[in-house]
């Protein structure tokens, strides 16, 4: 067996929401399932390289966690009352498996969805809930989440910190919402499917064995969650949006891992499949007549995927429904993503007037220093352009995205 883990590291990720899932449903608290999972993760690396991958991973490290986590609550001596041994998640077969995927079938149909909607209880605020769910299902670090939310990691461990002491608290906290009380909880759980899908679409090409599965896991809990409302539009629009941008994945690096920015992308290598299931889901979405700001985001996907090359882009269409994001949803990110579509609708000077008032807020915000960049070079202002890019390296996450400012950098020409 190879002593690469890098397959294994790919296998705990993709497992590990179905197994945390199962793990917290039967022990009913955050932080044991959470420990449960990480000492299953480290049994795995040991076990897995000499013995081979598990016929299912997840099944695996549901029964590896749960005995791991009834150990630690016997050393900790705690008077938790656990699940009958007898209950089937203690069967060392096969049939693990079997048991995980039949959690709740008649409703939720998967035990990850369930846990979203019990994350994202209405006692907690929204930016909680969402970050809570970012953590408990899906393994994200703090660093992680605190990005994804523009915020500090300190602030956003004492946000995860709090959500979890007031659930633990909550004496109804793990009952999932019945069909009644569930459409308060949609708005957070789509959020943090999308979340999920952006922290999977952010990475670079050497983190996308390790973070690409999110994508596919986004896409999936979207697929439950239209099952859950299949007549609800915004629940159409998330799942084409994630669809619409997934799709454009086999051409978003070179072989080096380079980033290759949307408007140089061989357009032939986008999935084809996934543009038209998005642009079907989109028109069906659409035909409901209540717009929200995922059919709108998945509306400006889908003028992208239909242009046959980049050239043929309409911005003029694209700056119009960021104008429609910007008054549902204002927020200094669709701001700057507007002020992309300006740049190329009506030109770079009308775009930085846009930028400019944005520093404050978005001043430790890579793609800001980035654009303003961008748009100060196309205006000639090569000194300030220089100051902007040198910001943006300073911020880049991942050495594909300070090498791909490095390299506009070193070409600027003048003063």
């Amino acid at each position: 067996m190879s002593t690469d883990i890098g397959w294994i590291n790919a296998a705990l990720a993709a497992a590990r929401p179905q197994a945390v899932g199962a793990l917290l449903r039967y022990f009913r608290d955050l932080d044991l399932a959470e420990e449960a999972f990480q000492e299953a993760a480290l049994r795995a690396l040991s076990s897995w390289p000499k013995n081979g991958p598990p016929r299912d991973s997840a099944a695996w490290l549901i029964m590896v966690g749960r005995n791991a986590g009834i150990d630690q609550t016997r050393v900790r001596s705690r008077h938790v009352a656990l699940p009958d041994d007898d209950a089937p998640l203690s069967d060392l077969s096969d049939r693990e498996a079997e048991m995980v995927g039949r959690l709740d079938e008649a409703d939720y149909r998967d035990d990850v969805l369930r846990l979203l909607f019990i994350c994202c209880h209405p006692d907690l605020p929204a930016t909680q809930q969402i970050a809570l769910a970012l953590r408990i299902v899906s393994g994200l670090s703090v660093k992680q989440i605190a990005r994804a939310f523009l915020v500090g990691d300190s602030a956003m461990e004492q946000r995860i910190t709090r959500a979890k002491a007031r659930i633990a608290t909550n004496p109804v906290a793990f009952e999932a919402p019945g069909a009644a009380d569930r459409p308060e909880r949609l708005g957070p759980v789509a959020a943090m499917v999308y979340l999920v899908f952006n922290e999977g679409y952010s990475a670079s090409a050497d983190e996308q064995p390790a973070r690409a599965p999110l994508c596919e896991e986004a896409i999936r809990l979207g697929r439950l969650l239209l099952r859950l409302f299949p007549a609800e539009p915004e629940v159409m629009g998330l799942l084409a949006l994630m669809l619409l941008q997934h799709a454009r994945r086999p051409a978003r690096f070179a072989p080096d891992g380079s980033v290759i920015l949307l408007e140089d992308q061989d357009r032939t290598l986008w999935h084809r499949a996934a543009i038209n299931e998005g642009l079907a889901l989109l028109d069906k979405a659409v035909r409901h007549r209540r717009s929200g700001p995922y059919q709108i985001q998945a509306a400006i996907a889908a003028l992208h995927a239909r242009a046959a090359t980049a050239a043929e882009t309409d911005w003029a269409q694209i700056d119009l429904l960021y104008g429609g994001l910007e008054n549902l949803s204002p927020s200094p990110v669709i701001t700057l993503n507007r002020a992309v579509a300006v740049s190329k609708a009506r030109g770079p000077e009308a775009a930085l007037a846009m930028v400019e008032p944005l520093g404050d807020r978005l001043s430790g915000y890579f793609h800001f220093h980035g654009l303003r960049g961008g748009l100060l070079k196309q205006l000639g202002r090569m000194a300030e352009a220089r100051d902007a890019f040198g910001r943006a390296i300073a911020l880049a996450h991942s050495p594909a995205e300070a090498a791909h400012i490095r390299q506009i950098l070193d070409g600027l020409q003048g003063p």
